[in-house]
């Protein structure tokens, strides 16, 4: 079997075993658990630099963004009928 690479430069491998070995004993709840948690911090973070590159922008448009960064400019304008690109409805 192979050597596992750390997920870092700077995760030693020691490190990185036991971080696989904590997921391994999780119950697939506390995995699930765990990526909502890191899904909604993930959504927090986008929403945060948004406002920053977007700071008149209402509510709404955020979700829209927030919408254009998952699925892309293509797929918003299809599904949505709005181009992130341009800005406000």
């Amino acid at each position: 079997m192979r050597e596992p690479r750390p997920f870092s430069r700077d995760t030693s491998l020691d490190v990185h075993r036991m971080i696989v070995e904590r997921w391994r004993e999780m119950t697939p709840a506390a995995k699930a658990q765990l990526v909502n948690a890191l899904t909604r911090d993930c959504e927090t973070l986008a929403l945060a630099g948004l406002r920053v590159r977007h700071p008149d922008a209402t509510a709404d448009e955020l979700r829209l963004r927030v919408g254009g960064l998952r699925l892309g400019r293509d797929l918003m304008i299809e599904v949505y009928g709005w181009d992130p690109g341009e800005g406000r409805r």
